[in-house]
């Protein structure tokens, strides 16, 4: 049954902490320890909540998200081949019930979600402005997930600001050398951030993870600077933290 859902190249990983699989493929894309921090780092609605996933990749996040709660969840994403494999995993973990997979532009979000109607929507957008070598990288799959190709941080934020509910938040994961952007933009589009992480790869080196949790409408006061994040030991073990988020205690 898994070998028929799978494409050439395409392989099958799971998250043992929650026992969720999820079709990867190196020549497309494969979810990174991002997409893991990121379905862990806000506070997850039971019942009737609704959950929407912006940029989605393989559905890794939303994959992550749906053993944590039975919210409906939307994902959208913009590579055909992508959203096949995210279906695909949505098929194979049994979760065709709550889960809805698009293949469709964020610019087009409104089509299929209603104005001022979710409550956390989660967001792993590209991270990298776009350069003159970008549009060289023979891997589109990639330079797509990971550029600023077809859509930037201002599209994301604004149709981020649009989905939400007023009280509603938005969960977000970034790259902490564009921080003062994205707070500006975030600020720019009434989303006002709650909680902040830093993640670093080792005790010693520079954060290269950010994690946001913002709220439509919110309030100036409150903000919590979370304690950083460790991924990596002196050994180069993920730390006892890390090891709990993959494995679970």
């Amino acid at each position: 049954m898994n070998n028929q859902l799978l494409n050439e190249n395409e392989r099958i990983d799971q998250l043992y902490a929650l026992g969720v699989k999820v079709i990867q493929s190196k020549k497309v894309f494969s979810y990174s320890i991002d997409s893991v921090l990121l379905a862990n780092f806000p506070k997850i609605p039971n019942n009737k909540a609704s959950i929407v996933d912006l940029c989605a990749g393989n559905g890794a996040v939303g994959l992550f998200v749906s053993q944590k709660t039975n919210c409906p969840i939307t994902q959208i994403e913009i590579q055909p081949e992508l959203s096949d494999m995210g279906q695909r995993s949505i098929e194979l973990n049994q979760l065709t019930n709550q889960m809805t997979m698009i293949n469709d532009d964020l610019k087009n979000s409104l089509n299929y979600i209603k104005r001022s109607s979710v409550d956390l929507l989660f967001c792993n957008p590209p991270y990298f402005k776009l350069s003159e070598s970008t549009k060289q990288k023979s891997n589109q799959h990639l330079a797509i997930a990971r550029h600023e190709l077809s859509t930037n941080l201002d599209e994301v934020l604004s149709m981020s600001q649009q989905l939400l509910k007023t009280g509603g938040h938005l969960a977000l994961v970034h790259r902490p050398n564009r921080f003062t952007e994205i707070f500006d933009t975030l600020r720019k589009y009434k989303l006002t951030p709650k909680k902040i992480q830093l993640v670093h790869p080792k005790r010693n080196s520079e954060a290269n993870i950010l994690l946001i949790d913002a709220i439509k409408d919110g309030g100036e006061s409150g903000i919590k600077f979370l304690p950083s994040l460790i991924v990596h030991d002196d050994a180069g073990n993920y730390t006892d933290e890390l090891r709990t988020i993959y494995f679970g205690k």
